[in-house]
């Protein structure tokens, strides 16, 4: 069993806060903050954990906004790196995160100094948001600026805090309905030195093309002619949900055309008769009758029994080839049948089908007991 994320934001959190502001802030009342925090604290997930202790911080830091925000951006330096160091050390500066979003929307400039100071310690890719919403204008003229930062973490925030439907955050619903200044911003990001930036950009792409797939094309189809190998990875990252669903034109970017001449000339799935907890063994056999190599992308769609008798697909990545002249090539895939937190199995029969170039060609099924 998985351990909650909130387990690893406890009490200490605000005793670290405290600490810090203090330093900085000696009039601070850390006592009456921790006693704050602690109040219902630990029935709270962790979001609304690290909102508690933002609400704790304006209550005991001083009335006065931008005093605030500039007290808490001090109050970063004093940060003590705990040993050893894990993923969720970080997680610490949450709250300072939602204080931004919440206490520091008057005060633009310092709440802007603030989230690029948090955004190197942690991420300011949730506050950001409330800035793009009240202050569209100045926060994108903000962004352009740091899209050319000489840190890595502030021009991530560029991408990321752009993000329409980024995880964990409410969506950007202006965006969702004209995201051209993100892509202007993603324009200036796409050939970012770090991967950590592009993939970034690929994942704001994603993001872009549940709502326009058409525009994440053509945008996708302009950078490929002249991109490099790290370019065109963020671009195949990018283009990841609309070629799983066999989109014509993400298909075409990538150089698999729907009119490729290859054909699906033998396919089986075994066993045919699988026990939840097992496997089951996909193989797919393609052959190209042409007198010219074939590009070929090959994925494996399965229709999952749902627990109403419906069924529900899921693509499976199969393999990328280029098949040669009168050649063929074999694809198999293996795909567990036991119990995952994201898929639960049922019984019954399972149609499978092969996607070849976004064309779905009917596979075979087997039966699940």
């Amino acid at each position: 069993m998985v351990e909650p994320l909130k387990n690893h934001f406890g009490p200490e959190i605000a005793e670290q806060i405290a600490v810090m502001v203090s330093a900085v802030h000696p009039s601070f009342d850390s006592s009456a903050f921790i006693t704050f925090s602690a109040d219902g604290f630990a029935d709270l997930e962790l979001t609304p954990r690290a909102r508690h202790l933002a609400d704790g911080l304006a209550l005991f830091l001083p009335d006065n906004p931008e005093r605030a925000v500039r007290i808490l951006t001090a109050s970063l330096d004093c940060y003590v790196e705990p040993q050893p160091l894990t993923a969720m050390s970080g997680f610490v500066f949450l709250p300072h995160v939602y204080f931004v979003a919440t206490y520091g929307l008057d005060c633009f400039e310092a709440s802007m100094d603030a989230q690029y100071e948090v955004t190197q310690r942690f991420t300011a890719e949730f506050s950001i948001r409330a800035f793009i919403e009240r202050y569209e204008a100045a926060t994108l003229e903000r962004l352009r600026v740091w899209a050319s930062d000489s840190s890595v973490h502030v021009r991530r925030l560029v991408s990321e805090g752009t993000r329409p439907r980024l995880p964990w955050a409410p969506r950007l619903a202006a965006f969702q309905v004209d995201p051209g200044p993100v892509v202007e911003l993603l324009e200036l990001l796409k050939d970012d030195e770090e991967e950590y930036v592009r993939r970034s950009v690929a994942n704001n792409l994603n993001d872009i093309a549940k709502d326009h797939p058409e525009l994440v094309v053509d945008v996708c189809r302009s950078w490929w002619t002249d991109g490099n190998r790290d370019r065109r990875r963020l671009i195949r990252h990018g283009l990841r949900t609309l070629v799983k669903q066999g989109d014509a034109g993400a298909l075409g970017v990538l150089g698999y055309e729907a009119s490729s001449p290859v054909e699906v000339n033998a396919f089986t799935v075994a066993p045919d008769a699988a026990e939840i907890g097992s496997k089951v063994v996909i193989e797919v056999e393609i052959v190209n009758p042409s007198a010219v190599d074939a590009a070929v992308l090959v994925d494996l769609r399965v229709h999952f029994q749902k627990s109403n008798g419906s069924t529900s697909p899921k693509v499976f990545k199969g393999a990328e080839l280029t098949v040669a002249p009168d050649g063929s090539a074999i694809v198999r895939k293996s795909i567990s049948l036991a119990q995952h937190s994201t898929r639960t199995h049922y019984p019954g029969d399972h149609q499978v089908d092969v996607m070849v170039n976004g064309v779905s060609h009917p596979g075979g099924m087997f039966s699940l007991s």
